[in-house]
């Protein structure tokens, strides 16, 4: 018995970790056309006409049906009755649908069809979510962006669905082994995404000298195919794993309805979904405008005409520079036994940053400066997992992450706009303050996700995890619509948008920040108090 039990699939070290790897690598995918738009939120004005209201709807919209529509409630009770592979898959090809509607809605072929014709004169007024002031669209609302919000609200529920999925996923292979370094790892591998799509999205926007929106969400489209090919693969995988073990996926135990009133009575439970809602309010939504706040605090010349700098190539050369560090950062976290080769790649990755830091610079780049924002993550996020999983402290790194979350927050706010003028000192500034940010919202994934295993039975973890996801969506939902109406707030008649004042939304984040801080507090004293284990190690020596 012992010796079947040693041979299946989770046993075997590099299997976990590959299926970990087929994960995240569809992940990966997912974020990069999360925010595709994001570093051409100019061009957007520009070729298509949305001023920051109508970006800031359309945003918000990919989580719309997850929060209106109780579709992600919906989505933790297909993956606690259908199983992770399903489900994996299921929300692969919804994202793919998704992002094919919104790459149609921006591009050329969309403009001037009896489509846009329709949508400039329907959806002005929703019964119901325009008294609720909740609507989605709103009247003088550009067609292209309505359109791109349904596509991007379709992507949102594949989205947020692979998102708990990740998570169940990562439990099943690695619960009482590295589960947090696991997800940690898949997280950090994940948000290299985010770096992608900055230096990526204005790469294809603008290749050949010609502008078109449309190229950069055919990029996210590409990937999106291959995310999905990523969880036809994880499918078999885990079928094995299954039949290896003798499993059944929530089949002997089927969810209940009734199963939810355990988790909605957990203190432990609310506060860790506040503490989800608050963190990510303040990171995602800020990163959807984060290259356009870079962009007119920051005084960037472009390079001369037909240098290397200002040239297509040097996107690639700095993207291939970008994954050296976090290769080798990433690395470094499982050398412990060679000292010399775990030193050797730590200074390799901070080499290779420092390169990538300066041609940034000489891009003269937002993008290029914003995209170093997972880096430093890619490196301590593991080993703020190991940590999480040897030593314990999920709840102080919280309430450290918080404290963090609110100094970048008003640096960008305050001191960033005092070095408009200097070149050098206000991208240092910046640099430091996005590599800071980065780190304390790696704090996350390491100690909040495995935290959630230790307030729920296992056989309502997926829908633990999908009402945390839920009530983390009404924040993805309302910041960047409310960053983007407080910015046309806040800048009466501005018409270029390199030229917004930041300052007002960026305060609003750092409060965000404070909040969070209060409640990880909190959650200190409450788990002190019940003995939930939020503090003590998931391996058990």
């Amino acid at each position: 018995m012992t010796q079947a039990i040693q041979k299946t699939l989770r046993d075997s070290s590099a299997m976990r970790w590959t299926a970990l790897l087929l994960l995240a690598l569809a992940m990966f995918c997912s974020y990069i056309f999360m925010d595709i738009l994001s570093p051409i939120k100019d061009l957007m004005l520009s070729e298509r006409g949305w001023d920051s209201t109508a970006f800031g709807t359309m945003q918000g919209s990919e989580v719309f049906l997850n929060v209106f529509v109780f579709f992600l409630i919906f989505a933790g009770i297909i993956l606690d009755k259908m199983g992770v592979r399903f489900t994996a898959v299921l929300s692969a090809v919804v994202m793919l649908v998704g992002a094919i509607v919104k790459w149609y809605a921006v591009s050329d072929s969309f403009a001037g069809s009896g489509l846009e014709t329709w949508f400039t004169e329907n959806l002005n007024y929703i019964p119901g979510f325009d008294e609720l002031g909740v609507s989605p669209f709103y009247e003088g609302m550009p067609a292209s962006a309505k359109f791109a919000a349904c596509g991007f609200m379709i992507f949102g529920c594949g989205c947020e669905m692979a998102g708990i999925t990740v998570s169940r996923g990562i439990v099943k292979w690695f619960k009482g082994r590295e589960m947090a370094l696991a997800m940690g790892s898949e997280m950090a591998l994940a948000r290299l995404g985010v770096a992608t799509c900055m230096i990526f999205s204005p790469y294809f926007a603008r290749l050949g000298g010609q502008v078109s929106v449309s190229r950069s969400v055919a990029f996210g489209v590409v990937l999106l195919c291959i995310a999905l090919i990523m969880t036809i693969v994880y499918f078999f995988m885990d079928r094995k794993l299954d039949a290896q073990t003798g499993e059944a996926e929530e089949k002997d135990d089927p969810f209940r309805t009734k199963d939810l009133g355990q988790i909605l009575t957990s203190s432990g439970f609310w506060l860790v979904a506040l503490l989800c809602v608050l963190y990510y309010s303040a990171i995602f939504p800020f990163q959807k405008y984060a290259v356009n706040m870079l962009q007119c605090n920051l005084t960037l010349e472009k390079p001369a005409e037909g240098s290397f700098w200002a040239g297509q190539s040097v996107a690639i050369v700095q993207y291939i520079i970008m994954l050296v560090v976090a290769a080798t950062a990433f690395a470094s976290n499982f050398q412990k036994k060679n000292k010399q080769l775990k030193y050797g790649l730590l200074a390799t990755s901070v080499v290779a940053l420092v390169i990538y830091c300066y041609m940034g610079y000489m891009r003269q780049s937002a993008e290029a400066i914003f995209a170093v924002f997972p880096l430093l993550a890619v490196g301590i996020t593991p080993r703020l997992g190991s940590y999480v999983d040897h030593k314990g402290k999920a709840a102080t790194m919280l309430v450290l992450g918080s404290l963090l979350l609110i100094g970048c927050h008003l640096t960008f706010a305050f001191i960033l706009p005092m070095f408009k003028g200097s070149a050098v000192g206000g991208i240092f500034i910046a640099y430091l303050t996005i590599l800071v940010l980065g780190a304390s919202f790696s704090l996350v994934p390491a100690s909040l996700w495995p935290s959630v295993p230790k307030l729920v039975e296992p056989k309502i973890i997926g829908s633990a995890y999908a009402l945390i996801f839920w009530i983390q969506n009404i924040g993805l939902w309302l910041f960047p619509l409310l960053i983007g109406k407080v910015l046309d707030a806040t800048n009466p008649g501005v018409t270029d948008p390199t030229q917004y004042n930041y300052t007002a939304p960026l305060v609003m984040l750092a409060f965000l920040g404070v909040a969070a801080l209060v409640l990880g507090l909190v959650l200190k004293v409450v788990d002190r108090k019940k003995g939930i284990g939020l503090e003590l190690p998931n391996i058990k020596s």
